[in-house]
């Protein structure tokens, strides 16, 4: 099937070539007004200004009328934990009512809680639940998605999530990534014997990930009172052995050196970042992992957000995601994201659409794939309602203003 979409008001995020953009050059959008869009079997083939549309574009093509709608690339969501068994709103109500996140995880709160519910759930459940919040995201607007394990908190469960995962790569009509995050907390057994569960990481749940190809990364939670920076290394460098690619939870609570490491174990990206100092800040604007910002995980729980204004100004890479989870985020609307990205850490509207596309495609490794308009690239893109301007997505944020999503090129 070819489609020509025609008189879009705005085309954007036009990239001949896909690179990761970073300081300055994050808040220069490219941006066609009046524009045409050219899809051929799933593939964006061609785009330009209306006026030159030509029949050689328009060949054997059906039309149609984009009636104004500005058009962009899908959101790329690159850091969610989108396959768990089920809700904990109860524990929002524990918050609200001033409990700890300590005296929550005494009433078996917390990650244990998720991790017990896992345990409970069968495959088949938890791959329906993940599928069915999925496609609510796609008509979101999200494209692109990483998914990570880490509520399993044994081998067993970790083998069912990241099995879970790999059905949803397998099936899912956008790309997804998948996440090995064993190191997400110490179970309660192992809560006086870190190397006993270190060990299982390494000894029992890598070698079948490795030989049934269940992920494509490593990440590990580094932070005090989780997996120290010694720990992390070492659990990312047997991942590196595997094949898996480091990824990093790092410094949302405290200046946990996680930055630091993955700079220099050359992780793809080190995502959260709430608690930088300037050691973490200059080692991130000096290399190319990604600094991935999850905002709505500091709107939930009521912490400093990242310092989004002082690492564009440093240079550094950086993406923002949803952080989707039970716990922290519950939320995956990457719109809610981009606006509260504008709102609370001062982004412009041009640099949170390239971190929440482009970039965000690069902490996936899927830039080859999505996260622009170019040619080649899949035709994941958003079709917005009537706005004035691209800075009334953010402005507006309680509105829904995705008119139309097209995924491979098919409106869902």
């Amino acid at each position: 099937m070819k489609w020509v979409i025609q008189h879009i008001k705005q085309l954007v995020n036009t990239r001949t070539n896909s690179i990761v953009v970073r300081g300055a050059e994050l808040s220069q959008l490219p941006i066609i007004d009046h524009a045409f869009l050219v899809i051929e079997n799933g593939i964006i083939q061609a785009y330009g200004s209306m006026h030159e549309l030509t029949t050689e574009h328009t060949s054997g093509a059906e039309w149609i009328d984009a009636a104004g709608a500005s058009v962009l690339p899908c959101w790329c969501d690159s850091h969610t934990h989108l396959v768990f068994a089920a809700s904990r709103e109860e524990e929002f109500v524990h918050k609200i009512n001033g409990l700890s996140y300590a005296e929550i995880a005494a009433k078996g709160g917390g990650i244990l809680n998720s991790a017990q519910k896992i345990a409970l759930a069968s495959e088949d459940e938890l791959y329906e639940q993940a599928m069915a919040r999925l496609h609510h995201l796609m008509k979101l607007g999200t494209g692109a998605i990483e998914i990570k394990s880490g509520y399993g908190l044994n081998t067993a469960n970790e083998l069912k999530m990241l099995r879970v995962i790999k059905r949803i790569k397998e099936t899912a009509p956008i790309p997804v990534k998948s996440s090995f995050l064993g190191a997400h907390t110490y179970p309660l057994d192992f809560k006086e014997n870190h190397e006993g569960y270190i060990k299982q990481i390494i000894e029992e749940m890598l070698p079948v990930i490795a030989q049934e190809n269940l992920a494509d990364y490593i990440d590990v939670f580094c932070e005090d009172g989780f997996f120290s920076v010694t720990e992390t290394k070492r659990i990312c460098e047997a991942g590196i052995g595997y094949g898996l690619k480091p990824k990093i939870h790092a410094n949302q609570l405290h200046a946990s050196g996680g930055v630091e490491l993955g700079v220099q174990i050359s992780a793809v990206s080190v995502d959260h970042l709430e608690t930088m100092n300037d050691s973490a800040i200059q080692a991130l604007s000096k290399s190319t992992t990604i600094g991935t910002m999850l905002p709505t995980a500091a709107f939930f729980l009521r912490m400093p957000y990242p310092p989004a204004r002082e690492l564009i100004q440093a240079n550094a890479a950086l993406a923002i995601a949803s952080d989707y989870n039970p716990g922290s985020s519950p939320s995956g609307n990457m719109n809610f994201v981009v606006a509260l990205s504008c709102i609370q850490m001062k982004m412009l509207p041009e640099e949170a659409i390239n971190a929440a596309t482009i970039n965000g495609a690069f902490a996936m490794e899927l830039d080859r794939e999505v996260g622009s308009i170019t040619v080649g690239k899949r035709a994941n893109i958003i079709f917005t309602q009537p706005i004035p301007s691209l800075a009334y997505l953010p402005y507006s944020f309680g509105t829904n203003l995705i008119d139309k999503v097209m995924i491979n090129g098919q409106f869902i």
